[in-house]
């Protein structure tokens, strides 16, 4: 078992579900948690938004017991507001709560919040300290390797927010200066898990996009877990993937046509259930694509349902493309 605080208890080798904005809402969680996601993140929520009781922010707060265990995770630039909305986010009632130092897109890193701490690590740490003070959950954080290439700090910042009380740390194995590109380097990842000083859990993220590196990663870097990020958009499948590969050494069939409509129907459903028709219908408009990759006509089957204006439209459409036998070209 790996132990996250004294009462989050997850199985040998996790997975987790990465926070990502504009994707990892109760909809897209729901999906992935019925095919084996072990811990899962709201997407990140502005500090700021929070404390103005911002709208959008406010329902990010939003999450289910299905969903269990699941974290809030938080991002913002000012040490006592994160406190205030670690207190906030506590009476929402999740089992822990994340801070994200590692996002690098510029509405975040040039305001001094995410990435940008990796820049000042005194100011992260009493910003960690004062997340801890401000609850009584579990308090864990996603971080980088360093600002760039010159300065990675991640070794130091591991053992510092240990001290503070965080009870687990993920790392993404880039740079904030390298945003999502090029191969993620994992063997800072590895020297921390073999720091002898670190006894919290030490999940590695970036590039999992197989059960064979999974697994790989797993021998190779001796983490407890792995996050899984953009390998789960339309295709929930790669965490019960992972698991069956890590238990068995075999590969699971990849899902079959009417698994894909059912997963994507969920999806739809519980997109229309927490935001409305208007808004539900719309906002699975970026997913169909993901869905039906390497379909045979999916280019066809993406364009009629991203033009399909009700509900009745939509679930029309995936019928007809669970009775279509298209197979997978690619």
């Amino acid at each position: 078992m790996v132990n996250i605080g004294p009462n989050i208890q997850l199985p040998d080798f996790p997975l987790l579900l990465a926070p990502m904005e504009d994707v990892s809402d109760p909809p897209f969680r729901a999906v992935c948690k019925a095919h084996g996601a072990d811990l899962m993140y709201t997407e990140f929520i502005s500090s700021e938004g929070l404390i103005r009781a911002a709208a959008k922010s406010r329902k990010k707060l939003d999450i289910f017991d299905y969903e269990r265990p699941i974290g809030i995770q938080l991002f913002g630039s000012d040490v006592e507001t994160m406190g205030e909305c670690a207190a906030i986010s506590t009476e929402a009632g999740p089992d822990l709560i994340d801070i994200n130092y590692g996002c690098p897109v510029k509405q975040v890193a040039c305001r001094g919040a995410g990435a940008a701490l990796l820049q000042d690590i005194p100011k992260m740490v009493a910003m960690t300290a004062s997340v801890v003070k401000h609850t009584h959950l579990p308090v864990t954080v996603k971080t980088r390797l360093g600002w760039d290439e010159g300065t990675k700090n991640v070794e130091e910042v591991a053992e510092r927010l240990q001290d503070v009380g965080i009870a687990a740390l993920t790392v993404h194995g880039r740079t904030r200066a390298q945003l999502y590109k090029g191969e993620a380097d994992w063997r800072l990842i590895a020297k921390i898990k073999d720091n002898p000083r670190i006894h919290i859990p030490i999940f590695g993220n970036g590039d999992i996009d197989s059960p064979e590196k999974a697994l790989e990663y797993k021998n190779r870097y001796g983490v407890d877990g792995v996050m899984i990020g953009r390998a789960s958009i339309g295709y929930p499948w790669i965490f019960r993937e992972v698991k069956h590969f890590v238990k068995t050494g075999e590969l699971l069939a990849p899902p079959t046509l009417e698994e894909r409509v059912a997963a994507c129907q969920m999806h739809f459903d519980r997109s229309i259930e927490w935001k409305g028709p208007k808004v539900g219908i719309f906002e699975m408009r970026r997913h169909y694509a993901h869905y039906f990759r390497g379909l045979e006509g999916a280019k066809q089957w993406r364009t009629s349902l991203v033009n399909a204006e009700t509900s009745a439209d939509v679930l029309e459409i995936l019928q007809e493309i669970a009775s279509s036998n298209a197979v997978l070209v690619g």
